[in-house]
Order: structure tokens, then sequence, then C-alpha cells
């Protein structure tokens, strides 16, 4: 999926300039009629570090009404998390119906993890599995589930690397974390395209989005 992706596509400002304000009304004229139809809705932001993942989502919030949804920004698991099933946390933020909930990261996050630092492939299957009937019964019951990895390629993500590096008041954004998944990008370009393969399904499609122009990002979501 993920080579099907141009990364290199761009906005001018004055397209995004444009566009944006009608689909941020658009966007709130959508969680009106999902209040009122009691439809529970789920944004799932997944991506290469750098991908502005929360700008993103405060872009498409700006101009939603504040009392209908909520954003959710998921680190690791901590401590006492870790002495539960993996997906207990990420059902305690579902969102209630009519209600909508982005998610900066999420449970393939995790998914990811059991690919890529613990190389455990029968863990990684299982949660698989795990993540496709967690979304499966939230779709049963009524919910919308849209899900959106954001694509950049290892010389992009390094540029926005070092623009950060540089900038004293910004570098604090580049964890280890990331410094890692740059350092290995093809080992977890390989994982990415395994989950979305594996994931990507009728009631909870993948969608990739060219995440280089970070005024694209949002037009896509």
């Amino acid at each position: 999926m993920l080579d099907r992706c141009n990364t290199d596509v761009t906005l001018s400002k004055e397209e995004y300039q444009q566009t944006a304000p009608e689909l941020q009304v658009r966007l709130f004229d959508l969680e009106q009629m999902l209040l009122d139809a009691r439809i529970p809705t789920i944004f799932v932001f997944e991506g290469w570090a750098g991908t502005a993942k929360a700008r993103t989502i405060a872009t498409l919030t700006r101009r939603l009404d504040p009392r209908g949804f909520r954003v959710h920004s998921i680190t690791p698991p901590r401590t006492y998390e870790q002495q539960y099933p993996w997906l207990y946390r990420f059902w305690l933020k579902v969102p209630s119906y009519g209600q909508m909930t982005f998610f900066d990261r999420s449970w393939y996050r995790e998914l990811l993890a059991a690919y890529t630092t613990n190389g455990d492939r029968d863990q990684w299957r299982t949660r698989c599995e795990d993540a496709a009937i967690f979304e499966r019964q939230l779709a049963d019951d009524g919910a919308l589930i849209l899900k959106f990895w954001l694509h950049i390629t290892k010389k992009q993500q390094s540029r926005r690397f070092a623009k950060l590096l540089a900038d004293p008041l910004n570098a604090w954004r580049v964890t280890e974390e990331d410094r890692w998944q740059n350092r290995h990008y093809r080992r977890v370009y390989r994982a990415v395209e395994e989950m979305l393969a594996r994931t990507d399904t009728a009631f909870a499609p993948w969608h990739i989005i060219p995440a280089a122009d970070k005024r694209l990002n949002a037009m896509h979501a």
C-alpha cells in the first residue's frame, strides 16, 4: 500500500487558504449530523515520526464544537496499565454515542512495537487479530472508524528531524524512539506494510496520506 503513495505532492498556500475553511465547515456539519444520529466516530491517526499528526488533528478540529469531540494522545502504557489486557485502556477511550474521538497514535503503536522491538511474531499475529476484533465489535455497535497512515520517505523524515534539531526550542520533539525509527526505516516499513494488510477491513479501512507537505495532511484527511 505504501509504495503507491506519492509523497512528493504539494498544496500551495493559496489553495490551502481557499479550501480549508470550506472543509472545516463540512466537518462541523458532519459533527452535528453524527450527534443527531447518535453515531460514534473514531479517527485514528498513525504514521511516521515527524508527520505532524497532532497538528493535523488540531487543524481538523479547530472549528468543531468542543462538546462533540475528544482528542487522545497515546503514549506507551504506564506500569499499572501493563497489568491489564493490552486493549483495556483503549476501551476506556471509545466515544459515546454521537461523539467524535480523534486518536493521536493508537493501539497500532503497541502493535508495531510488538513487531519492531521484541520481534515476537506470535504476539504480532495475535495483536493484529485483537485489533481487527476490537474494531469489528465497535463497528457492529454502530461506530464509524476511519484510519489514516501519514506517510513520508526516510529522506523526508531525516530532513524534518534535522530542521527540528537545529532549533533549540523544537529539538525535544525528536525522541530516541524517533531516531531509532529513522535508523531502522526499512524494517519499520516492512512492519507497517504487513500491519496495514492485516488490519485493512471494510468496516475500518486504512487511508494512506502523503505527509511531506503539512498543508496537505489535513486536506486529505
